[in-house]
């Protein structure tokens, strides 16, 4: 094609952007440019969008994957511009400005955006991954769940003491949000849902081990609400352990601080690490594996590629990294949409990012929870109840809502948690 012929051709076309990630930051970006003269191809290796805060509760049986997931392409299926696509993305070729994807192909970008999230990281320790198991996913939430109820049902059959005591025994590494709502959701189970469901054990003397390398659970929140944090976990039985960092784990036991502890279940909720979006760029990225990016959000020497939510290292207002939280996704894909379209109308870009904190909340068992906005601070039921409303707000759909309201009913009323199904495997012998 005669090279005028080829340039004629490409303004002809609509721009095209590549969102890579159909998360929180993902989906924003994709919302952000409806109206845009522009082709969407949004690309996830799973084909929903999941509500990531609430995916603990699927992995201890209050609620099921259905009620905090949704298909993609029923989120855009109104956007004749958005191409959905179920692959996954295993490098970027900035040259020439195409993703590749995992079966050989590739897809073509005018802009990409990449919000490819993270996985757990065990601290150059993976080989304790099959052991500690982290959660990201609805494939780890179940998994996890069927670990937990599977060690009760096996702690039933168990004629040995001590087998039955390490299968009652579940430990959680890492005391921040997540690691706190696990502890006190799994004990709640334990204690006041299972009873009289089983009859050669008593799941109230399951043993629920919280341990934190730091000082304190909740490290992120100011000392009031982490002190009434920890006072909570241990009035619901938890025993809190800090200022020890895990050594070892494996199938039977847990080491902290020089101490053995027979175990069946580890959760891991220590620490994450970035996808490998730098690697895919050869760009610089932080500790933690997440792309430095310029106040635009863009990648430095790569002013078409954007980097979001956990995959980009984003500088908060006291200069620290902006969280990894649904809440700075969401306010990163929205800049970039802004950015996308100040660039196709040949405007300069709206200033540099700046993320706003909208606070910090964590559920520590049925009316209990804190929560930190800045200008006040809650906790107890008033701040459990306003935990509650706020994440039914956030989700999608009335029917989710309803669905999710009833189910947090009903556990508060009846202590009663209908999805504790064990799926995917059977269960293995004592």
């Amino acid at each position: 094609m005669p090279r005028a012929a080829a340039s004629e051709a490409r303004d002809a076309r609509p721009h095209r952007v590549v969102v890579v990630g159909a998360g929180f930051g993902g989906l924003a970006v994709v919302k952000g440019l409806a109206g845009a003269p522009v082709a969407i191809t949004f690309i996830d290796r799973r084909n929903h969008h999941l509500f990531q805060p609430l995916l603990y509760q699927v992995a201890t049986a209050s609620l099921a994957t259905s009620e905090i997931a949704w298909p993609i392409r029923a989120l855009v299926r109104d956007r004749p511009e958005v191409t959905t696509v179920l692959a996954e993305v295993v490098g970027v070729d900035a040259e020439g400005r195409r993703v590749r994807l995992e079966d050989g192909g590739a897809v073509a970008y005018d802009t990409l955006v990449l919000a490819t999230g993270a996985r757990h990281a065990y601290f150059g320790h993976d080989e304790w991954e099959p052991f500690a198991l982290g959660l990201k996913t609805i494939e780890d939430a179940t998994k996890i769940r069927r670990r937990i109820l599977t060690a009760f049902e096996r702690a039933e059959r168990a004629t040995d003491r001590a087998l039955q005591q390490a299968l009652l025994t579940f430990v959680i590494v890492g005391a921040g949000p997540t690691g706190v709502e696990l502890a006190g959701t799994i004990a709640e189970l334990a204690r006041s849902t299972l009873p009289g469901d089983f009859r050669n054990i008593d799941t109230g003397e399951a043993r629920v081990v919280l341990i934190e390398a730091g000082p304190r659970v909740l490290t992120g929140y100011p000392d009031s609400l982490s002190d009434y944090a920890q006072r909570s976990l241990e009035a619901l039985g938890v025993e809190v352990e800090l200022g020890h960092a895990v050594s070892d784990c494996a199938a039977d036991h847990v080491t902290y601080g020089g101490r053995s502890l027979a175990t069946h279940t580890i959760l891991w909720a220590a620490g994450v690490r970035a996808s490998p979006a730098a690697e895919w760029l050869g760009a610089p990225a932080d500790g933690a594996g997440r792309l430095k990016v310029s106040p635009d959000l863009s990648v430095p020497s790569h002013p078409e590629v954007f980097a979001i939510g956990d995959t980009a290292s984003v500088a908060g207002p006291d200069g620290r990294p902006a969280p990894g939280i649904a809440p700075a996704a969401k306010q990163e894909g929205r800049y970039v949409a802004t950015v996308i379209r100040a660039r196709l109308r040949g405007q300069p870009a709206p200033g540099p990012f700046r993320y706003r904190h909208q606070g910090s909340l964590a559920q520590i068992g049925k009316r209990r929870a804190v929560i930190d906005l800045g200008w006040i601070r809650l906790r107890s039921a008033l701040a459990w109840w306003l935990w509650g409303a706020a994440h039914i707000y956030f989700l999608i759909g009335v029917r989710s809502r309803l669905s999710v309201a009833l189910s947090w009913l009903w556990i508060h009323a009846r202590d009663q948690r209908s999805a504790r199904l064990i799926t995917q495997g059977r269960s293995p012998g004592p």
